[in-house]
């Protein structure tokens, strides 16, 4: 029986790590991340959510959090049969701290004092920040040229997709600039630790008490400070639960495919998300974007900076 057991984690591994499995479910994740920059545009307008107010930015951010790690635990309970209660307090805390609090609650601020091309540009270096951490800090995988170059070609995607047609200065603030690198920063050791965590905790429990505590301590801030939602309408509250879904399910199977996979290989697929939020933006709100040449030649880049960091180790 327990041979048997080891032979089907082996073959379940085998297939979470099988290429095109990989590309499949992380198109599916960043798919769901790139429609939330168009949700999260459309939800602030229904519900009243002004540009610079950010404390009701952080309370919408941290109600989607809370519902998406509902979900989480009671789609896994129902499926399992039973409750999924938490456990590793600590390392629940760690995550909650850098995959929900730090990265968005500094992402919410940065953005509001800083251009959104600034902060897609900066955003962009994750996948970068993301291997030195997983290299150099934690020491999971080795850190090639193979895998610098392919992240230098998707970040030089993210550059020409985001820079075309618009304007950048090169002044930076901290209350701007700095913490979206904060955010970005905190998204990367997120990262490192979800693949450490992931040998010897469930994946799916932490994903769903992280997001739950996290969303909990986001929605307290925001209101704490003066943030409100105000919507009479059924469609930003159905809009609202779809983003708790979009966290839901994208973060939950990235969090596995990272478990099975290095974590270089699975981040190169981040390079997508803006495309994705391009693309998605100019057919949800009809935004004037740059769906020209410069989008395919962004596209390209991205595409050739993901097979560059995936063969990294060959």
């Amino acid at each position: 029986m327990a041979e048997s057991n080891k032979n089907f984690r082996i073959i379940k591994q085998n297939k979470l790590a099988w290429t095109p499995i990989v590309i499949l479910v992380a198109g599916i994740c960043c798919l769901l991340w790139g429609s939330a920059f168009p949700c999260i545009k459309i939800g602030y307008r229904l519900f009243k959510i002004a540009g610079g107010d950010t404390a009701s930015q952080i309370l919408f951010a941290g109600i989607r959090f809370a519902l998406a790690g509902t979900m989480v635990i009671l789609f896994f309970s129902i499926k399992n049969k039973r409750i999924i209660l938490p456990s590793s307090p600590a390392k629940i805390a760690t995550l909650s701290c850098f995959q929900t609090i730090l990265q968005y609650v500094p992402f919410y601020i940065g953005l509001a004092h800083t251009t959104g091309v600034k902060s897609s540009i900066i955003n962009g270096s994750a996948v970068f920040v993301t291997i030195l951490v997983s290299c150099l800090v934690f020491g999971q995988e080795k850190l090639t040229e193979k895998k610098i170059l392919g992240s230098i070609l998707g970040f030089f995607g993210i550059v020409i997709v985001n820079l075309v047609g618009s304007e950048m200065d090169l002044r930076f603030s901290f209350l701007g600039e700095g913490f979206i690198l904060i955010s970005t920063l905190s998204s990367a050791f997120s990262s490192s630790f979800i693949k450490k965590f992931s040998k010897d905790a469930d994946v799916v429990m932490l994903s769903g008490y992280q997001f739950l505590a996290g969303g909990l301590i986001m929605t307290f801030l925001g209101y704490i400070t003066g943030g409100r939602l105000y919507s009479v309408s059924y469609n930003s509250w159905i809009l609202l639960v779809y983003m708790g879904f979009i966290s839901a399910a994208a973060y939950t199977l990235w969090s596995i495919l990272l478990k099975y996979n290095p974590v270089s290989k699975i981040s190169a697929y981040k390079f997508m998300n803006p495309i994705f939020g391009v693309l998605l933006s100019f057919l949800l709100l009809q935004e004037k974007s740059q769906m020209g040449w410069q989008t395919l030649v962004a596209l390209g880049l991205v595409c050739i900076g993901i097979y560059v960091v995936n063969n990294g180790d060959k």
